[in-house]
């Protein structure tokens, strides 16, 4: 850490928060780009059949890339405080792979995976109350149709709320920089695949038991077009413990087409 500049000087916290934005837009516009072209522009025909909503009109594609620079600029400001924050020992981020041996690694990952997931789905629901729904999770919910944009596509306050808990992770749960790179990178590829609205693993693979654990384009599409179920990130177990999780999902019912969003919003918490 001593060879790293002092992120407490303005100008320095500045620098970085700059070039930590460019690195996470440029992660999730490459990442969104890709999945983009290959399943709604190169190989459309061929996914077609595979889609799950109506297509979205490009005006929902400008509007989603919008605000995907707003949550990259809020989420590049709170790396650079968590930055701060190691540099001043109040987290337990670790370089010294020795330190916790090898097998810490994957099991750290898989442990601020599941913290993510219990607050994630938690402040889901509370984004779905009547009022702060509607004055900042429906921004995201406007995509009615989910796209590959819309993985980054939220109100400010929103992408404020659910970028907080990465330093309180680092701050109870020793983790080594190249598991917290590995997380955001898979964090973006799987809300990007959660929010293609295109099922894309062949049945073989999305049937087992495994896979039902996981949350999909068909499993979180639900979300957009029913919005009193499905709330989970990453994982179905909390939907199938509360009871939120879509009953049509175990039924194989077709998905719905998407409902409107300035009535009953009460009805989703």
């Amino acid at each position: 850490m001593g060879n790293l500049p002092d992120f407490s000087i303005p100008g320095n916290f500045i620098l970085t928060a700059g070039i930590l934005f460019l690195i996470v837009t440029a992660r999730f516009f490459l990442v969104a780009g890709i999945f983009h072209l290959v399943f709604y522009v190169w190989q459309k025909e061929k996914w077609q059949p595979f889609k799950i909503g109506k297509p979205a009109d490009r005006g929902q594609f400008r509007k989603e890339m919008g605000f995907s620079f707003l949550s990259s600029i809020i989420f590049s400001l709170v790396i650079t405080i968590s930055l701060l924050l190691w540099q001043k020992g109040y987290t337990l981020v670790y370089l010294d792979i020795d330190q916790y041996g090898w097998a810490w690694l994957p099991l750290s990952l898989l442990i601020s995976f599941i913290i993510h997931e219990v607050y994630y789905y938690w402040a889901h629901r509370w984004m779905h109350r009547p009022k702060i729904f509607r004055y900042v999770h429906s921004v995201h919910h406007s995509s009615r149709i989910p796209t590959p944009w819309t993985a980054f596509s939220f109100h400010p306050l929103e992408s404020l709320l659910i970028s907080l808990v990465f330093p309180f992770v680092i701050m109870i749960l020793p983790m080594h920089p190249v598991v917290i790179v590995t997380q955001l990178v898979l964090m973006t590829v799987s809300s990007v695949i959660n929010h293609l609205d295109i099922d894309i693993f062949p049945e073989k693979i999305s049937g087992t038991p495994l896979a039902k654990l996981m949350i999909g384009s068909e499993h979180h599409s639900r979300h957009h077009s029913r919005v009193n179920y499905n709330y989970g990130l990453h994982f179905t177990f909390l939907d199938k413990i509360h009871g939120t999780e879509s009953p049509a999902i175990q039924k194989k019912i077709p998905p719905a087409k998407p409902a409107g969003l300035s009535k009953k919003t009460e009805e989703n918490f």
